[in-house]
């Protein structure tokens, strides 16, 4: 592959990479699964909810506190039912607090 001495967009950077393509459909998939759930999620709760990574099944939410990850985790049942609805296949869903 000759060598660039030029900025490229990132789309064709994705084109042209096979790994980083791959990193860019997982990081869709996973902002797609958000938007599928939103509605479903309490007003106050959804600034403080972002994707995680999504891997052969098993998403995670990222949250700002143990309070969102506890309310969520109470929902997961009835946010994997929403999912596997709309044909999304997640078999599992993990609640993940941030650092700051």
């Amino acid at each position: 592959m000759p060598r660039r001495h030029h900025a490229i967009p990132l789309q064709q950077a994705a084109l042209e990479s096979p790994s980083l393509a791959s990193l860019m459909n997982r990081v869709h998939a996973s902002t797609e699964r958000l938007n599928v759930i939103r509605s479903l999620l309490p007003t106050a709760l959804r600034p403080n909810v972002q994707a995680g990574p999504l891997d052969e099944g098993c998403w995670c939410l990222m949250v700002q506190s143990n309070a969102v990850a506890a309310k969520l985790r109470q929902m997961v049942p009835a946010l994997l039912a929403h999912l596997n609805t709309r044909g999304l296949g997640v078999i599992s869903i993990r609640i993940k607090v941030q650092n700051r």
